[in-house]
């Protein structure tokens, strides 16, 4: 039996969902959830083995809420959009289902979830995106402190600093510990509103108060927040070409 969670922001398409599942045997429906919060605790708490998700969610979406799972169940997506198929699918998703789909359709991917799962088994999904928009750059940052899930605007996180394998996010007077590396931020955030100043350093412009020599060719910067970082020699000079000095 395959325990299976349905995570959808429609009331109709769960229910409709639902309908379609009474006709499998094999697939045992646990809850329904109206979006990604209540889905992260009904996940922690009932441990599915396979979830049918949403991913266009209000508070967060589907590919975030994966992100924000140690442990991920295997998942079919159901959704009305088909741009973000190939993502879908980069994750590993056993099935790609747009809406409308037929009670035929479902019943192919409920066959690919039985052969994965073998019925019983949940499985690790590699390390989530988060959300991207159309122009391809990060607009949001998914954060879990304690029981809490929290989602950071990008325009309001002033750096973001190396720590082992974490990476501390500082946002309006708060620090977060997520699991990343540098160069994944860089490569993901606007690099006109965001630069790596640092190896260990990577920094909002609009948050740059002022830039001061330090010893020889050093320089530091500090932010609005009263945070002083350094500067290296490569830093500056995407420094310098950022603001035009």
């Amino acid at each position: 039996m395959i325990r299976c969670l349905i995570v959808d922001d429609e009331p109709l398409a769960q229910d409709l969902l639902q309908d379609y599942l009474a006709d499998f045997p094999d697939i045992e429906v646990l809850g329904k959830c109206n979006d990604g919060f209540e889905a992260f605790k009904a996940i922690g708490e009932l441990k599915p083995d396979l979830l049918f998700l949403d991913i266009e969610m209000p508070k967060i979406t589907g590919f975030e809420l994966l992100e924000l799972l140690e442990n991920p169940p295997k998942v079919i997506f159901t959704t009305a959009y088909d741009s973000y198929a190939i993502k879908a699918f980069e994750l590993q998703a056993i099935d790609y289902l747009l809406k409308p789909f037929s009670k035929d359709r479902l019943a192919q991917a409920i066959g690919r979830s039985i052969e994965e799962t073998g019925l019983s088994t949940q499985a690790k999904m590699g390390k989530v995106r988060e959300d991207l928009p159309e122009d391809g750059f990060l607009k949001r940052v998914v954060v879990k402190t304690g029981n809490r899930i929290e989602v950071i605007n990008a325009n309001n996180i002033v750096s973001f600093s190396s720590d082992g394998d974490y990476v501390r996010i500082n946002s309006e007077g708060k620090v977060y510990l997520k699991l990343g590396t540098m160069a994944y931020y860089e490569k993901m955030l606007d690099p006109h509103a965001f630069i790596r100043i640092h190896r260990s350093h990577l920094v909002n412009i609009s948050a740059i108060s002022k830039i001061e020599p330090y010893q020889k060719e050093n320089y530091l910067i500090f932010l609005k927040d009263r945070t002083q970082l350094p500067v290296s020699k490569k830093g500056m000079v995407k420094l310098k070409k950022a603001l035009r000095i």
